[in-house]
């Protein structure tokens, strides 16, 4: 059973940068496709970005080439560095892990087998 666990939330001015962090536990780390996804009040959860075991990418658009995911295998960890940060960005952000091919990257909200407990993010404007 995987765990995940985020950290790296906060409160930024716009135009900032926050980097986030999830651990995961669990042997099966390196095998899962990692996603993060995020929620503002009032919303549905969406999809921001994933990495598969390849670490091939994919961003939701309105986030791509601001944002950044990584994985350290080495120390079941994924990151989404977060720059240029617009008061949109506003939402609390959530880990997730799914169990995928090697080089698919998962969308599909349900297709994400564990979750994390989310971070805060805020921008300010």
């Amino acid at each position: 059973q995987a765990q995940l666990v985020e950290s790296g939330g906060g409160l930024v001015q716009a135009g900032g940068s926050l980097r986030l962090s999830c651990a995961a536990s669990g042997r099966l780390f390196s095998s899962y496709c990692m996603g993060w996804f995020r929620q503002a009040p009032g919303k549905e959860r969406e999809f921001v970005a994933g990495i598969n075991w390849a670490t091939g990418t994919y961003y939701e658009d309105s986030v791509r080439g601001r944002f950044t995911i990584s994985r350290d295998n080495t120390k079941n960890t994924v990151y989404l560095q977060m720059n240029s940060l617009k008061p949109e960005d506003t939402a609390v952000y959530y880990c997730a892990a799914g169990a995928a091919g090697r080089g698919d990257i998962i969308r599909d909200i349900r297709r994400y087998n564990y979750w994390g407990q989310g971070t805060q993010v805020t921008v300010s404007s």
